[in-house]
């Protein structure tokens, strides 16, 4: 073997191992901030243009370049070539995987209560656990949301194209709530004092619950947009 080719499959190998590097580096960025609603061609597309699986997929392919023009044999021109292919096939593959990861960090439903927190906050999140409790919901809670003694505010993501105002339409007369607002944007009912309300947003939705002489998701300002109650990115 010619001190070029010995030179060659060094490099190969190195790919290899850059290759090998960013599959592990994608399937720990994609456990952490991948989106669960997301398939697994949709998340690995996510993470090649927002996060750092573009950056390690361009190291990889310049070095798959340099081994290509240099590569005095077949073999090792095609290796070259394969092995970016093989690592962004392996890249998609553990992307559900991660994804699951995440997902199983998640709750089925909202949850308020949390421990050491002082009166009158911790009463008023009790009681606004009592309401969500009483209620079938749907999609994935990762605890964000805001609590007070306003209510409690959670975010939900869901996978697919789902109708949230019409889950609860019968989910909350099912469970004895009267729906007393439906306007085609949110949804409210209340029930013994207490009062719940829910809103679409994109990938998911909010929830809210508390008294029902509270407004919705702590504001007080009549006609707030929906995109200002909507995170970002859920």
């Amino acid at each position: 073997m010619t001190g070029r080719a010995v030179s060659v499959t060094v490099l190969l190998a190195v790919e290899a191992g850059l290759a090998l590097l960013a599959v592990l580096v994608h399937h720990g960025f994609m456990a952490v901030y991948g989106r669960v609603a997301d398939t697994a061609f949709e998340g690995l597309t996510w993470a090649l243009t927002a996060g750092p699986s573009g950056m390690a997929l361009g190291l990889v392919a310049v070095v798959a370049v340099v081994g290509l023009v240099l590569s005095p044999r077949l073999w090792m021109r095609l290796t070259a070539v394969a092995i970016p292919v093989l690592m962004l096939l392996v890249m998609l593959a553990v992307t559900p995987l991660a994804l699951g990861q995440k997902t199983g960090k998640y709750d089925s439903s909202p949850q308020c209560v949390t421990e050491g927190t002082d009166e009158p906050m911790a009463s008023a999140d009790r009681e606004s656990q009592r309401a969500f409790d009483s209620i079938e919901h749907i999609g994935l809670y990762s605890g964000g949301g805001v609590s007070g003694v306003g209510g409690c505010t959670r975010w939900f993501v869901l996978s697919g194209d789902v109708d949230v105002l019409q889950h609860y339409r019968a989910a909350l007369p099912a469970a004895g709530w009267e729906v007393v607002e439906d306007d085609g944007r949110h949804l409210r009912a209340q029930r013994d004092g207490l009062a719940f309300q829910v809103m679409p947003c994109p990938g998911g939705g909010a929830v809210w619950a508390g008294s029902d002489d509270h407004p919705a998701y702590g504001q007080g300002i009549p006609g707030l947009a929906g995109t200002e109650i909507c995170p970002h990115d859920l």
